[in-house]
């Protein structure tokens, strides 16, 4: 290989891992593992197709890639003084904002009609909203008010939802429920997430905890409060026969976890056991989901 190549391989590979910082890959995969389990929760999926669980994945990332390429657009400036967000593609300059968004229209406006060609048009009516809200109304209100946390849960949870209307083509009960313990599951996970990098949020000017003063009481009591909540939404899918009794078990297991993680941050108001509470979050969803899946099969 001539130096030039290797210069010009290297160039290449530096491109490509800047696009997927800017989609956030990791955080899209997640999201659209959660939207992946609920289309596969839908009673019209009896059987495993791989091809459409892939062209959904690939939807799903588009959409979700795009979200997260706009958020990082509009933010650059906020990134930049963030240390934790500081290197990335925008933020840094390595990426100009105009590429940032061009991209993210095209991966956009692909993942959409992939849901609608492939799938039905609700679900990607519901994808088309998803993005709009993330990326146009949550990510400019972070910097206005707390409520961004509100409604930054919707396009958070509404991935749920997405998979189970692109499977089951309808808005029935069983995609509520799913929204509702991803929607409801988000407030200690933003909050925990919002108490650990405090500081640099302060610096960008982001208003993500419920309380105007900071990690305080009042903050660890609504976590709390949430995490509470979320007990007797782990008891829907049951309730409502999506799956049976070893997921209600783990459900309300993993629930009964994260109220202790929430009380010990009231108890401790300590960067530690906000930490706690966030990697328990982020065990939580494969955890319940993958448990709902295992016992419908």
């Amino acid at each position: 290989m001539t130096e030039k190549s290797q210069i010009s391989n290297t160039g290449f590979l530096s491109k490509l891992k800047d696009y997927k910082e800017l989609t956030k890959f990791t955080l899209s995969f997640t999201v659209v593992f959660t939207c992946v389990i609920c289309y596969l929760l839908a009673p019209n999926i009896v059987s495993y197709n791989w091809k459409m669980i892939a062209l959904l994945f690939i939807a799903g990332m588009f959409i979700t890639g795009s979200a997260n390429a706009i958020n990082q657009s509009v933010e650059k400036d906020t990134d930049a003084v963030m240390k934790r967000t500081a290197n990335r593609p925008v933020a840094s300059g390595r990426m100009s904002q105009q590429e940032a968004y061009t991209f993210a229209a095209i991966i956009g406006v692909i993942g959409v009609l992939m849901m609608w060609y492939f799938f039905n048009l609700s679900s990607a009516i519901v994808s088309a909203f998803s993005l709009f809200l993330y990326a146009f109304i949550y990510t400019p209100l972070k910097t206005k008010n707390s409520i961004a946390v509100l409604v930054g849960a919707l396009p958070g949870a509404l991935p749920c939802l997405i998979g189970w209307v692109a499977g089951q083509d309808d808005f029935s009960a069983g995609g509520w429920i799913l929204f509702a313990i991803q929607f409801i599951w988000q407030f200690p996970h933003f909050w925990a997430i919002a108490w650990v990098a405090h500081t640099d949020y302060t610096k960008a000017g982001f208003k993500l905890l419920p309380s105007d003063k900071g990690p305080t009481k009042y903050t660890a009591l609504q976590t709390i409060m949430y995490s509470v909540l979320m007990i007797p939404i782990g008891f829907l899918p049951y309730y409502f026969d999506l799956t049976g009794t070893i997921s209600l078990w783990i459900l309300t297991a993993s629930n009964i976890a994260m109220v202790i993680q929430s009380i010990r941050l009231y108890k401790e108001m300590d960067v530690k056991a906000a930490k706690r509470v966030m990697f328990s979050s982020y065990i939580y969803l494969p955890i319940v989901y993958l448990a709902l899946l295992a016992d419908k099969i």
